[in-house]
């Protein structure tokens, strides 16, 4: 991005208000997406979850909920980026006491849900690839394998796109127990339990 993550946010921003200005909401809650990501690029994730709040606002508020899956995401990866919760609003106090590890599982357990029920298969594999990565940092390998496999596997077509060959290298990560030395597959590269990772 010219001029670094500043100079994008701040371009951002700007066409954000540009387009309120038009009384434009439609895909709003997408825009604010984009821009709390740049947020978490430029290490402000606090900034990123204000943004993510108003966005979710917005999506109660008109029902545009196509999105909504991937502002759950994000809500998790920023959370996780932060590493603590931010101040709960006054309705909500008792968030404060929810451990941040529960809270990102429930975001990313969330926008799982929500591609799901909208049969939204990209969305799905985001927020399959977020809990997976979550579940391999608490030691449950073989529970992320099981979970992203079936996702991956059930694209046959933009093998390179970027977040599949993501998929594909944290499949393969999670093949093998950190532990191990030398690295033997604990698990069969193509499958997981049986359940087959990579198109054949």
């Amino acid at each position: 991005m010219q001029g670094g993550p500043a100079a994008g946010i701040a371009a951002m921003r700007q066409g954000l208000a540009a387009l309120q200005v038009t009384g434009a909401r439609i895909e709003r809650p997408m825009f604010l997406a984009l821009l709390a990501e740049g947020y978490g690029v430029a290490t402000d994730p606090a900034a990123g979850l204000a943004v993510l709040a108003e966005a979710l606002a917005m999506v109660e508020e008109t029902g545009e909920r196509w999105w909504e899956a991937e502002l759950h995401r994000l809500r998790g990866a920023l959370l996780l980026q932060a590493g603590s919760p931010p101040p709960p609003a006054a309705s909500q106090t008792h968030q404060a006491t929810v451990p941040v590890a529960h809270q990102l599982g429930a975001c990313f357990q969330r926008a799982l849900a929500i591609a799901r029920q909208q049969q939204a298969k990209s969305l799905e594999l985001r927020a399959a690839m977020s809990l997976a990565r979550l579940w391999q940092q608490q030691g449950k390998w073989a529970k992320a394998c099981e979970l992203l496999a079936p996702i991956y596997g059930w694209f046959t077509e933009g093998l390179d796109t970027v977040d599949l060959r993501d998929a594909r290298a944290l499949l393969e990560d999670l093949a093998w127990e950190p532990s191990e030395a030398p690295r033997e597959p604990r698990l069969p590269l193509y499958a997981c339990n049986g359940t087959h990772a990579y198109p054949t």
